[in-house]
């Protein structure tokens, strides 16, 4: 029985042969004797987001466009010029329809660009190009190439809740949270420069008042002196500490 890779190359030296309906026929034959070829390329792109069935159409699209744009005489194969071919319509279909966080307009204008020269390098080199014959053809950076082909991918993101793996936790318990005390950490920073220079007895009236809750008079009982004295000496280990702070913008309030 002959093979299909055999059987396309003939049909298409039949249909270069016919004209009008004839011609079409021929072609739609060609179609549907490489349809699980475009199915076979659409099943990479299953599960990002977009219906099985809707990634079968574009495929289908794709391979019509294929075989009526090939040129056999050429002398390539066929495939080689239609799987960048499908490709290329598959990833213009998730540009277009399905993003779940578009990129960069420049990086959306490169993949367009490297759509349209995907099929005329897969005939002129006769395979599918690499990222260097596209940044090559387009004169732009391999980089810039890269880069706009990983965005064809990953269009639907994942559920923080979907299901994990036995043993493992969901993506969403692994995510590290917020934590309360990072807003004041520049001021703990300056806090701790500041009081370097305080007593141990200047500390422990600190602790009680602001730490402790103690009242004034409760401060003066754990060290010994009045309620009147424990005030004047807040006033001024506070009025020390604004001025070690004055150089960087902080202020501390009682």
């Amino acid at each position: 029985m002959e093979d299909r890779r055999a059987a396309t190359q003939r049909l298409f030296e039949e249909a270069r042969d016919g004209a009008g309906d004839r011609r079409r026929a021929v072609e739609d034959r060609i179609v549907e004797l490489n349809m699980t070829v475009a199915s076979d390329c659409a099943r990479r792109y299953r599960g990002r987001g977009i219906a099985t069935d809707d990634l079968d159409q574009v495929a289908f699209l794709g391979l019509v466009k294929a075989v009526r744009a090939f040129d056999p005489g050429r002398g390539h194969d066929f495939l080689s010029f239609a799987v960048p071919t499908i490709r290329g319509e598959l990833r213009r279909h998730f540009r277009d329809q399905g993003w779940a966080l578009r990129p960069p307009r420049s990086i959306q204008e490169l993949q367009t660009r490297i759509l349209a020269a995907e099929g005329e390098l897969a005939q002129q080199l006769g395979r599918s190009p690499r990222p260097s014959d596209l940044a090559h053809h387009l004169d732009v950076d391999l980089e810039q190439v890269l880069d706009a082909l990983a965005a064809a991918g990953c269009f639907s993101p994942a559920s923080l809740d979907a299901p994990a793996p036995e043993g493992e936790e969901p993506i969403g318990d692994r995510l590290g949270e917020v934590d309360a005390a990072f807003a004041g950490a520049d001021a703990r920073v300056t806090l701790a420069a500041v009081m370097r220079g305080l007593t141990p007895r200047e500390r422990r009236i600190l602790e009680l008042r602001f730490f402790g809750g103690y009242t004034q008079a409760e401060i003066g009982a754990d060290i010994g002196v009045t309620q009147m004295q424990v005030s004047r000496l807040l006033n001024r280990i506070l009025a020390r500490l604004r001025e070690r702070a004055d150089d960087s913008g902080r202020t501390l309030s009682a």
